[in-house]
């Protein structure tokens, strides 16, 4: 008999929600539905709307932008506290997972239809090498997988808020510059959404939003557009590379994220991010081999999420 699953990828910006049933033909999604974070004061509200009244799900998970115990969390982002335990007495639900973001993300990789994960460099992959997923949004999200297949063991981690290194005359200056801000500086603060509006101000841009300046870029209609997603990219791109040598990660490094997906299919954006990767200095040849790949599918962690739901629901 196939039994109810509730998944969520939960966000700073977006939360997208899933019913699905699963049984011995596996995972088939029932509906989604996608939310704006921030008009909602909490998680509560949505579920009540999604469900509406209908029959219980017998597990849940969901992908939280922000560390987590696996029973409580909280969003980084937004003023969000989610227990587990609220959640399974308040909606029912048989068992409730909390688990970070991107190791969500991780264990929706196998999950991917083949055609949404796109090349951006070959490299020389090494079958059951680490790999390493990481993805700018809201924030800075990273995970590393070990091992192969179904027997990937997935370790979360809050990468994005390691210290931001500077490669170039005009890095170092923007680094100095927010410095003088938040007497820190995070990869985060330049590697994201809000990262990518920074530097467009920082070089003189009047646009306030990263759609506005993804859109003005892409289309030429501001050069100082162009300029910022080249420097975001680049910035990127270097981080990516640190961290496909801490894990050497020659099994691939995977890109999740909207950003990354409208920013990187252009020529240019994706050789920014590459050539950034790869300047590894006596290393280049090491990060070359690394195989990078754009994941193109907005539901990746939701997918996760539903995996987690159902193995959860079998081991009990």
């Amino acid at each position: 008999m196939n039994a109810l699953l509730l998944g969520g990828d939960i966000g700073g910006t977006k939360t997208l929600l899933a019913l699905a049933s699963v049984g011995a033909a596996g995972i088939s999604i029932l509906r989604e539905q996608r939310y704006a974070s921030g008009e909602h004061d909490g998680l509560a509200p949505l579920l009540h709307d999604f469900l509406a009244g209908g029959p219980a799900p017998a597990a849940a998970c969901f992908g939280v932008a922000g560390p987590t115990d696996g029973r409580t969390a909280d969003l980084t982002y937004l003023p969000w506290h989610l227990s587990a335990a609220d959640l399974e007495h308040g909606f029912g639900i048989g068992q409730v997972e909390l688990v970070n973001d991107f190791a969500a993300a991780a264990h929706g990789l196998p999950l991917v239809a083949s055609q949404r994960i796109l090349p951006l460099q070959a490299g020389k992959p090494l079958s059951g090498a680490p790999r390493v997923i990481l993805g700018a949004g809201t924030g800075l999200g990273v995970a590393g997988l070990i091992g192969t297949g179904g027997d990937s063991q997935v370790v979360p981690g809050e990468g994005g808020h390691m210290g931001y290194s500077p490669q170039t005359p005009d890095e170092l200056k923007l680094a100095e510059a927010l410095l003088a801000q938040t007497g820190r500086v995070s990869v985060e603060d330049v590697v994201s959404g809000p990262g990518l509006v920074r530097i467009h101000a920082f070089l003189g841009g009047r646009l306030k939003t990263p759609a506005e300046i993804g859109a003005a870029a892409l289309d030429g209609s501001d050069p100082l557009a162009r300029r910022a997603t080249d420097m975001w990219l680049s910035a990127y791109g270097a981080f990516a590379g640190d961290l496909a040598l801490q894990w050497l990660a020659r099994g691939g490094v995977y890109l999740a994220g909207g950003m990354a997906a409208k920013l990187m299919p252009q020529g240019r954006g994706a050789a920014a991010f590459v050539n950034a990767f790869n300047a590894k200095r006596e290393h280049r040849s090491l990060a070359e081999s690394m195989p990078i790949r754009l994941v193109a599918e907005e539901r990746l962690g939701l997918l996760g999420a539903l995996a987690l739901a159902a193995a959860r629901l079998q081991t009990g």
